[in-house]
């Protein structure tokens, strides 16, 4: 999938960067996670902090995100689909997401299978 807020093998520390450089609440991106790999990590900013999630695959190939406690793990089809429903309040994370963080490197390919 060539999805503009997926930012490849970034650090946290640079995701963090552009998230505060966007300087709005509910603006995201997606990353690398560093520790575990195969999974992604959805950056989100609110109130001047940015909070991770940690994104995978589920052995059926559906995509999840790792949200607040008590709250319902939900599948997704494909990560477009995931994006969407989280762009709604109250869906178990700090802040809706509103304003993605677009890659302007290019650093989409290992998403690219997962359209």
């Amino acid at each position: 999938m060539d999805h503009p807020v997926y930012h490849g093998n970034i650090n946290r520390e640079t995701g963090e960067k552009l998230l505060s450089k966007s300087g709005k609440d509910g603006s995201y991106l997606i990353r690398d996670s560093e520790s575990r790999p195969g999974v992604y990590c959805l950056c989100v900013l609110y109130q001047g902090l940015v909070y991770t999630y940690r994104v995978s695959r589920t052995a059926q190939s559906s995509w999840t995100v790792e949200t607040a406690p008590g709250v319902t793990k939900r599948l997704f089809r494909k990560v477009k689909n995931l994006i969407s429903a989280y762009q709604k309040e109250d869906q178990g994370l700090a802040v809706a997401l509103q304003y993605p963080v677009i890659n302007q490197k290019g650093n989409q390919s290992l998403l690219h299978q997962y359209e």
